[in-house]
């Protein structure tokens, strides 16, 4: 793949006098040109509100903002109407959290896995707390979920599986589809959180079969403050608003109200139309290039950072040690060494890393440790960049001698 670092503005400035190395795309990433434009050209040509106008801008917007949908819908292979904006991952499992366990009766189980990041975790947890529901957990075996101990753990009070479908920490890429028919012979609803996943590999949910699936736009070089909800249109045409306002309405009297088809009785109020607009400019641009390309690209640096990182002396990978069934992201331990000394070391050098727990505390103390680093990459990520790294930790481990 080509070096695409120049349509990304931020790449070329420095850190501490030296060109950054971005590798913390797990965290959120950077913006191309393309998309930065789309945003800008919304504000300056067509800013009004959607929906409410027949005015010029407003229909220019409204267009823009419904093709949007189209948009993101043919990136995981959905219709149109399957597609629900919303202000992230975080706030599309808070969605489902709330509106999946509105009906379900005390005991009933709610199925986990170890791996979860907090958003992915929490609400469900304390969900489950406000309506006396359980929750159960697959855990973590050698950096995969131990599938022989998840086959046992479903029941026929197990009415939700939600689960990570790449790890944030791990790398490791879970099998949807396997867990997935086991649920569904369970009567068992399947979330799925895409937020690794959807940015880095082709993600098709008719070929998963889950019945709902989350992403955020930040991390496939979109906007902040935009994201994706999922769900099969035979189950959102059953599921009752989660906010209530303008837009979403079909009709009101004094005394009730109508709503709207899916997906717009989902989004209430004026939405992140900008966001919408970036983020459907994103995915064009991933498009373009090919998720298949841009998963051969970061699978090929992700091999080769594995393969140099095993040769430092007393660096611990927290995750599988090869390519298969692993996403770009790598958790490493560096004997005696705090993951947040690491981290501010290399950030002198220019390199942006994540270090801590990566908001998967569950995780941590499964594995017994206290956080690590964690690098990532995206498609404008090279082997130089991980040279530079190599580099760099070797420097921490000599100042710390």
């Amino acid at each position: 793949m080509k070096d695409l670092k120049k349509d990304f503005p931020i790449l070329a400035q420095t850190i501490h006098g030296k060109a950054l190395v971005y590798l913390d795309n797990s965290a959120t990433t950077q913006k191309p040109k393309q998309v930065i434009k789309a945003i800008t050209n919304y504000y300056e040509k067509d800013n009004a509100n959607v929906h409410r106008g027949v005015h010029e801008l407003s229909m220019r917007a409204s267009i823009a903002y419904e093709n949007a949908h189209e948009t993101l819908a043919e990136c995981i292979h959905a219709d149109a109407d399957e597609i629900i904006f919303t202000k992230g991952t975080t706030e599309g499992l808070n969605f489902l959290a709330e509106v999946l366990t509105e009906n379900l009766q005390e005991r009933d189980e709610i199925l986990l896995t170890e791996m979860e990041h907090h958003s992915n975790f929490v609400p469900w947890q304390q969900i489950a707390k406000k309506r006396k529901l359980m929750i159960k957990i697959i855990p973590v075996k050698n950096y995969r979920l131990d599938l022989t101990k998840a086959k046992t753990l479903f029941t026929k009070k197990t009415k939700i599986l939600s689960l990570t479908h790449m790890s944030n920490v791990l790398g490791t890429i879970n099998p949807i589809k396997e867990l997935g028919e086991i649920a569904h012979k369970n009567n068992t609803l399947v979330v799925v959180d895409a937020a690794q996943s959807v940015p880095h590999m082709p993600v098709n949910v008719k070929d998963l079969d889950c019945d709902f699936l989350v992403f955020s736009g930040h991390k496939m070089l979109g906007p902040t403050g935009i994201g994706v909800l999922y769900g099969k249109r035979k189950l959102l045409e059953k599921i009752k608003p989660y906010q209530y306002g303008g837009g979403m309405v079909q009709e009101v009297t004094l005394e009730n109200a109508s709503w709207q088809e899916t997906p717009w009785k989902f989004e209430a109020g004026t939405p992140n139309i900008a966001g919408a607009i970036g983020l459907a400019a994103a995915a064009n641009y991933l498009t373009e290039i090919g998720m298949r390309n841009i998963e051969a690209h970061t699978r090929e640096l992700t091999t080769y950072a594995l393969e140099q990182l095993k040769q430092i002396h007393g660096l611990t990978i927290i995750g599988p040690e090869d390519t298969k069934d692993r996403g770009p992201v790598i958790s490493f331990t560096l004997h005696g060494i705090h993951p947040h000394d690491i981290g501010e070391i290399l950030n002198q050098e220019g390199i942006a890393i994540r270090g801590g727990k990566h908001c998967a505390i569950p995780l941590m103390h499964a594995l017994n440790i206290d956080g690590t680093n964690r690098i990532s990459f995206h498609l404008y990520n090279t082997k130089k960049d991980i040279d530079i790294l190599i580099k760099a930790i070797k420097k921490t481990k000599e100042i710390f001698q």
